[in-house]
């Protein structure tokens, strides 16, 4: 007789993934068994398992558990819809790739006649090839919406960078208003075209800082990256301080930017570990957890009414999370860890 239920470990072995991962899910309200045995063992039915099947294929798709949670539960939402949007990232891959054979073909025809290829064919081919190919598999690549090649957004680029240009050669500071909301809309841009992944963010920038180290012109210098990161702290100490008093703020700008490059190395990892569906409880999260608070103690300082009052500015404020790469949902994830730190 055919098996109508399966049990967590069946299950977790049928589909390659783990009882850790399955236990997390259900937590999350993602896939929640239909039945339990009198035991108390989760029980999966043929729909759970048809519901796990979705799952799996929009991960692959490069969709977040939050993104996959928010489309499972619209009414309107069609499965079919996601596999056509995978045969048009599919269609615009073979564009591009189509568009750089035509590129090299030009290059090679060129190169044994006396007629030198146009720096811009160069840096077209470049700019698919090397840069990117360095610091990104061929599946990150899928997900990253810099390496999707559009005119629309290589236009917002270049109008950006062009901006920061003026503002840098008129001098006006980064604590105007023009400075400040020129570095918004450029980090919030910058976290959008890295698919909210701070680990392709920190990529980039390795990548810019390696072509800009070997002699190589790119069109955002240290100078612009310095100028958008003063401008954009600047914008949030100024939201922050309609909470903290000057005592507070004066702490908390001598020590917002001391730590950055621990506080994104951090973020990586809390992105992974949720990633991967490990559950805030678990000891690794646990210890993610207290660094993030050995950093957010040395940032804010140790007074718990300082803290509360910064928690209070980041539910008080959504812009505080824009363009960081921290979203809600990260900070409730390390919350949760923080909390199960408490009761260990």
């Amino acid at each position: 007789m055919e098996k109508t239920v399966l049990k967590i470990g069946e299950l977790a072995a049928r589909s390659g993934l783990t009882v850790r991962a399955l236990h997390h899910y259900d937590d999350i309200g993602l896939l929640t068994p239909s039945a339990r045995a009198d035991s108390g063992y989760r029980l999966y039915n043929r729909d759970d398992v048809e519901r796990l099947h979705k799952i799996q294929a929009l991960r692959k798709f490069g969709m977040s558990l939050a993104d996959i949670a928010t489309f499972l539960a619209s009414p309107d939402a069609q499965f079919a819809d996601i596999v056509s949007q995978q045969i048009a990232a599919l269609d615009q891959q073979i564009k591009q790739a189509t568009t750089l054979r035509e590129q090299l073909s030009q290059l090679q025809r060129q190169m044994p006649s006396d007629d030198k290829p146009a720096l811009e064919d160069w840096l077209g081919a470049l700019e698919h090839m090397r840069l990117y190919e360095q610091y990104f598999t061929p599946e990150e690549l899928r997900r990253l919406p810099f390496w999707q090649q559009s005119a629309r957004r290589n236009a917002t680029w270049r109008t950006m960078v062009a901006e920061v240009h003026s503002l840098m050669a008129r001098g006006v500071s980064t604590d105007s208003e023009q400075a400040s909301q020129l570095s918004q809309r450029w980090m919030e841009t910058l976290e959008h075209d890295t698919a909210t992944n701070p680990a392709f963010a920190h990529r980039m920038t390795l990548m810019l800082q390696q072509e800009q180290s070997e002699g190589r012109r790119s069109p955002v210098t240290e100078e612009m990256r310095q100028y958008i990161g003063a401008a954009f702290n600047a914008r949030k100490m100024a939201l922050y301080a309609k909470y903290l008093d000057e005592d507070e703020m004066r702490y908390l700008r001598a020590n917002s930017r001391k730590y950055a490059d621990e506080w994104i190395l951090l973020f990586i990892k809390v992105h992974q570990q949720m990633e991967q569906g490990v559950p805030p409880e678990h000891a690794s999260s646990q210890r993610l957890a207290q660094e993030w608070m050995a950093l957010f103690h040395a940032r804010a300082g140790n007074n718990p009414e300082t803290q509360a009052k910064i928690r209070h500015a980041h539910e008080s404020e959504p812009e505080l999370l824009k363009g960081t790469w921290v979203s809600p949902a990260v900070l409730d994830y390390v919350r949760q860890a923080v909390a199960a730190c408490e009761q260990a």
